[in-house]
């Protein structure tokens, strides 16, 4: 190597270094130049790649010990008022690689858990990513009890709060600011992407809104009633597990190739209505995998909407398919935490509500309380549609604890209140069934779509929601199907349909083939 060579690099290296310490020294010096209202900074911490962070100050609750981080990011914690007696902790991680672009992360449950993985994802990607804790710490709802500003914050103000915040942070920390604002999120998170679009249009360009838990109230009704049908492990309505997955397995064998083929997915639960009583115990039946009639209709109520005392719906039917996941959940002869949390806490405000007792009339108080509109339910999405943005909504058909079905209703709902058919819905708002899918993330199918870290398999706008989206927005490309990878080895592809389309198996390959499938 010669001396002019060496020259070069050890130019080059200082210039890597100087840059680098520019960025830390930014990074350090960013709490002094934050001058926002109701804004107080905890910190500002440097983050190499690579690091495994560790989160001590997070609610133990929310199971996250450390975070891998893959960029070097800076990292801003924050407390930010929402009132004279609530306020968010709210996190901003700015990358030294920036796209250029915002995004804020939601959350899940009842938490107020930041979600640490989405941050480091996004971050990771590029974006500037803003995440908050929803307005209370831990998974419990014990904080809304007699306490209405949390409320509140869950219900909308602390992701809207984020984004005001964040925007004016991501401006202040890049010189060029920021182009286009993005949002990412499931189940609840999928909810708080919906609330943005309904009540503050202008906020986001983009939304990824995964499993949405909107219809929020209905939600958490269907959810407590599961444990008034079992019963516990101890009444005759019960299901052991082995039951449950005798159920799923005779579900698959009524409905498994209803759509072509034979690989132990449902393409469209819609298809799917079985006939339980097959399952009834005969002379010389194992007793131990076949039901009683009462067991039997122990089923048929599980996979029933739920109504109200008129005849009103207020939430459809668990899709078949979740069985199995289901059988420690909802189907394990206990409560349901975060419904008999929102009914003691919130509807009530007494701690010793029986939800052994849940009835209709429960769902109809929670209903007519529904706190800062938290039902997120409304179908005129004019407005979101003016300003351009574009919304990418997905849910997996086999999800444990919100109904896939749900999702389609409220595309229903959509259409009718704006009078709009699916071609004119589609440009701006498109929605993905996920075969195989469980809640947000896993399930026995092609359920790699990019739509958290650990469920990334490719960047690639095709195979990954975040990124579709962003060429959706910014190029004008929409996403005509999702392709999911499998989590098996050797992997596999499917081409996820866009709703109301389904997939069909046409052949000639094999199921696993993704050429052999149509959107139908």
């Amino acid at each position: 190597m010669t001396w002019s060579t060496l020259l070069l690099l050890a130019g080059v290296g200082q210039t890597v270094l100087a840059a680098q310490d520019t960025f830390q020294s930014q990074c350090q010096n960013f709490p002094s130049k934050i001058h926002l209202r109701d804004v107080t900074v905890n910190f500002a911490q440097y983050i190499p790649a690579g690091t495994n962070l560790s989160l001590a100050d997070a609610p133990p609750s929310c199971g996250e010990a450390y975070q891998a981080v893959s960029a070097d990011v800076c990292r801003v914690a924050m407390a930010v008022a929402t009132s004279n007696s609530s306020e968010i902790t709210l996190e901003a991680w700015f990358p030294r690689d920036y796209n250029g672009r915002f995004l804020s992360t939601g959350n899940g449950g009842l938490s107020g858990c930041i979600q640490y993985y989405d941050i480091a994802y996004t971050s990771g990607m590029g974006f500037a990513t803003v995440g908050a804790n929803n307005g209370h710490n831990g998974t419990s709802g014990e904080p809304f009890f007699h306490h209405p500003e949390v409320i509140e914050d869950f219900a909308y103000r602390s992701v809207h709060t984020g984004v005001v915040v964040g925007k004016e942070l991501t401006k202040l920390f890049y010189a060029q600011g920021f182009n286009k604002s993005y949002y990412l999120g499931c189940s609840t998170g999928g909810r708080q992407g919906f609330k943005s679009i309904q009540q503050f249009p202008e906020d986001f360009d983009g939304v990824v809104a995964g499993a949405p838990a909107f219809s929020f109230i209905g939600l958490l009704s269907w959810s407590a009633r599961f444990y008034t049908i079992t019963g516990n492990a101890n009444s005759s309505t019960f299901l052991t597990s082995a039951q449950w997955t005798a159920v799923h397995n005779e579900i698959l064998r009524q409905c498994d190739d209803l759509d072509g083929a034979k690989d132990g997915i449902l393409e469209d639960p819609d298809l799917c209505h079985p006939i339980i009583e097959t399952l009834i115990c005969q002379p010389g039946s194992n007793h131990t995998t076949c039901l009683t009639g009462q067991q039997a209709e122990t089923v048929r109520q599980v996979l029933s909407p739920l109504y109200d005392e008129n005849g009103q719906l207020l939430y459809p039917r668990m899709q078949p398919g979740a069985e199995e996941s289901d059988a420690s959940i909802f189907y394990a002869g206990t409560d349901f935490p975060y419904s008999t949390d929102w009914f003691r806490y919130v509807v009530y405000n007494d701690t010793t509500w029986d939800p052994a007792t849940f009835s209709v009339k429960d769902a109809a108080a929670a209903l007519a309380q529904n706190p800062f509109n938290i039902q997120t339910w409304d179908g005129d999405l004019s407005r979101f549609r003016a300003t351009g943005g574009k919304v990418l909504t997905y849910h997996g058909l086999e999800d444990q604890l919100i109904s896939s079905e749900n999702s389609k209703r409220y595309y229903g709902h959509v259409a009718s209140t704006m009078n709009l058919a699916p071609s004119q819905l589609d440009e701006f708002y498109r929605f993905f069934t996920i075969s195989g899918m469980s809640h947000c993330s896993g399930g026995s199918g092609a359920h790699l779509i990019g739509n958290q870290q650990d469920n990334e398999a490719d960047t690639d706008p095709q195979d990954n929601v975040l990124t579709a989206l962003v060429r959706w927005v910014e190029e004008g490309i929409a996403p005509e199907t999702i392709r999911g990878t499998s989590a098996t080895s050797p992997k596999y592809y499917r081409r996820h349909c866009r709703y109301p389309k389904r997939n069909a198996y046409v052949g000639p390959g094999p199921y696993t083939d993704e050429t052999a499938w149509r959107c139908v």
